[in-house]
Order: structure tokens, then C-alpha cells, then sequence
């Protein structure tokens, strides 16, 4: 008998067994629920993919056993390195109903690159993790097709990745990602948030939807109330439910980077798990508070069709999601006409949706006019 496996130094080898007089089954790893020859077709998929996103410092080629990159190539000096990892959430049980997985890659790479920029670095390099039961080559594709066009948005390389296939772990069609990446900035470059003072402004970012936070209670509210992933939203009947939830995470890097280096930014705050009420608290100094005008810019549709069917109130809608802000901008106020100005030459929508206050006790938003 002769198997071809793929040994430890990533070449094919023949191995000749003679099995013992009396053996009746023969095993192999693909009979196990393992299919290397799949994972095989999907690395020659994906090379293209990951190819389309080779920045300098990166030659973005998969196959090897580390990805490599040169911080001398990409222009930097002295730089300090950031890292970040996230992954979709149970927003990939959304994608995974709906047989549609063209856009999580999108969010895998936006939860990471929008941690990164909040404190001035730019994405430079993107590895995955691509969990699952059983390997579908086509939906493997799709993924990774996304997290390329999310590292294309983000200007950083997707240098490598790990697809594992683990039968028992997983039910065949279910999977899981995680996203790692990896940023820089030069040492005199850091977005300096302890400059945050009283009086300055905060500037909000719209959202593209969701994003990647609060799917366990949107999952829940759609089972339990019997709604159709498949059937036209409420809300949008242009589009299907499904199309409308996974609306995948805006990518924030290029305008936000472009106001730091104008000089413009103070603070930034990715607004993800914990919502409007729980992230802008974490880039603020002692001593202040951000008061937040819930009324300063309009509530999309998806938002007040949660609270309706739900019956959420106002703060469990702010702590929950993110209700329209993907990203808190704190600028100066003699600098809000110029960053308005920017951010929306940069393709963003954007409000002014607070100011900066003196408090004593912790340091917190309070959320005024919101209306659910």
C-alpha cells in the first residue's frame, strides 16, 4: 500500500507500508475527517489573494514557515511596534446561515487595524487564523478573499495565516477566525492622549452597520421573535436581513491616520464591545468626562428596529452597540473645521457629537438626548 503525506519539511514523500498478516482496516487521516489535499487547493487559492496586498517591507508570499518584514523598507527610523488580535464574534453564525462569507475577512481585519491607528501606528503586516470541522474550499476562498480587501483598505500586508481542519471541534459548515496584526509608529509619533483637556470637542465617525459587536443579543432576538435571515429586512426591504447585518466593519485607518499626521487628533476611541458608553472612558485623562449629544446625529434604521423588536432601552443600546459611531475623534476646538473637512475628503461621515468636560470621580461619558 502506498500513501502520499506531506512530511515535516512541507515536501511530499511516498511511504510504503506493509501491513501486519490479519489487518483488515486501513486508516488514513482524510478517513479521519482531515483532508490535506483540500487545504492543498486552498493555500493555491489564496496565494493571489495575499499577493494583491504586498506593501513595501513585504513580499506578502505564503508558503513558508514565518512571514517577514522590513521596517528599513517601509520608511521608518525609529519605530515602535503595536500589536492586536480580535476575531468576528458570533457574527460568523450570521455568515454562516446565510451561506455568505464575503465579508467577515472585512471585519477580522477591522477590528485589529482600528485598535491599532487609535494610538497612531500604521497597520503594516496581517496574519489568520482560519478555524473549522470540515474545509470548504469555497468558502475558505471567500473568507481570506476578504481579509486581502480588508489589507488592501488597510495598507498592510497579509504575510501568512494557519488553516486548521479539526473534525470533533467543530460541525461540519461551522468555523472560527481570528485576525493578528501588527503595526508601527515612530517613537515622537504616538497620538498623545494625555493633551486631552476640557473644552476640546469630539467628533463621531458613522459606522457601516453593526460592525463585529452585539450578535449573541441581535442572533437572539432574531431566533426567538422567528425572523428570516433570508427574507428582505424590515428596515431596508432592498436587501435581505442577512445582507443587512453583515455589512462588515468600516476600515478607519487611511482618514484617521491622515488627521494625526496633519496635526489634528488628540484622542481616538474604536468604538466595539462596551459601545459608546464603555470605550471613549479609555483614552480619557483623570478628571474629565465626555458628554455625548445623543442627539447630534440621526439613529440608522437597523438601530431603532433592534430597540423596537427588543424593547432595549436607551443605555443598553449605547453599552451594547455602537447606534451609528464606529470611531470618537477628540480634536481641539480651534481644529474642527479642519478635521471635519478632512475626514470627509477621506470618504468619511462625520458629526460633531460632544465636548470635553472638567468632572471629579472616575472618568465616564454622560449620554445626553439619546433616544433610542
Amino acid at each position: 500500500m502506498q500513501y502520499l503525506r506531506r512530511d515535516h519539511h512541507g515536501t511530499n514523500s511516498v511511504i510504503l507500508l506493509y501491513p501486519s498478516e490479519g489487518v483488515i482496516n486501513s486508516y488514513t487521516y482524510k478517513g479521519a475527517g482531515v483532508d490535506i489535499d483540500a487545504g492543498d487547493r486552498l493555500v493555491e487559492a489564496i496565494k493571489p489573494l495575499a499577493a494583491s496586498t504586498r506593501r513595501a517591507g513585504a513580499n506578502a508570499d505564503l508558503g513558508g514557515f514565518s512571514g517577514l518584514f522590513d521596517l528599513r523598507a517601509a520608511g521608518y527610523l525609529d519605530p515602535l511596534l503595536l500589536a492586536a488580535t480580535d476575531g468576528v464574534g458570533t457574527k460568523l453564525k450570521v455568515a454562516i446561515a446565510a451561506d455568505c462569507h464575503d465579508y467577515v475577512g472585512i471585519d477580522l481585519v477591522a477590528m485589529c487595524v482600528n485598535d491599532l491607528v487609535v494610538q497612531g501606528a500604521e497597520p503594516l503586516l496581517f496574519l489568520d487564523y482560519y478555524a473549522t470541522g470540515k474545509l470548504s474550499v469555497e468558502a475558505g476562498t471567500a473568507i481570506v478573499a476578504g481579509i486581502a480587501e480588508g489589507c488592501r483598505l488597510a495598507g498592510c500586508a497579509l504575510i501568512g495565516g494557519e488553516t486548521a481542519e479539526m473534525p470533533g471541534m467543530y460541525r461540519d459548515g461551522d468555523y472560527d477566525l481570528a485576525g493578528f496584526a501588527v503595526g508601527a509608529v515612530e517613537r515622537d509619533g504616538l497620538v498623545d492622549m494625555s493633551a486631552i483637556e476640557p473644552g476640546d470637542l469630539v467628533l463621531g465617525l458613522a459606522s457601516n452597520g453593526l460592525h463585529a459587536n452585539g450578535f449573541s443579543l441581535v442572533r437572539r432576538l432574531i431566533d426567538e421573535l422567528g425572523h428570516d435571515y433570508c427574507a428582505p429586512a424590515p428596515f431596508a426591504p432592498e436587501m435581505s436581513l442577512a445582507e443587512a447585518l453583515l455589512r462588515p466593519t468600516r476600515i478607519y485607518v487611511s482618514a484617521c491616520l491622515a488627521a494625526h499626521r496633519a496635526g489634528l487628533i488628540k484622542g481616538l476611541s474604536h468604538i466595539t464591545g462596551g459601545g459608546l458608553m464603555e470605550n471613549p472612558p479609555r483614552i480619557l485623562p483623570d478628571n474629565t468626562l465626555a458628554r455625548i449629544d445623543g442627539g447630534a446625529w440621526p439613529l440608522p434604521p437597523l438601530f431603532k428596529w433592534l430597540a423596537e423588536i427588543g424593547g432595549i432601552d436607551a443605555l443598553e443600546m449605547a453599552r451594547t452597540f455602537n447606534c451609528g459611531i464606529g470611531m470618537i475623534v477628540v480634536v481641539g476646538a480651534g481644529d474642527v473645521a479642519a478635521a471635519t473637512e478632512l475626514f470627509e475628503a477621506m470618504g468619511e461621515t462625520v458629526w460633531t457629537v460632544g465636548v470635553i468636560e472638567a468632572a471629579s470621580g472616575p472618568v465616564r461619558v454622560e449620554l445626553t438626548g439619546f433616544q433610542a
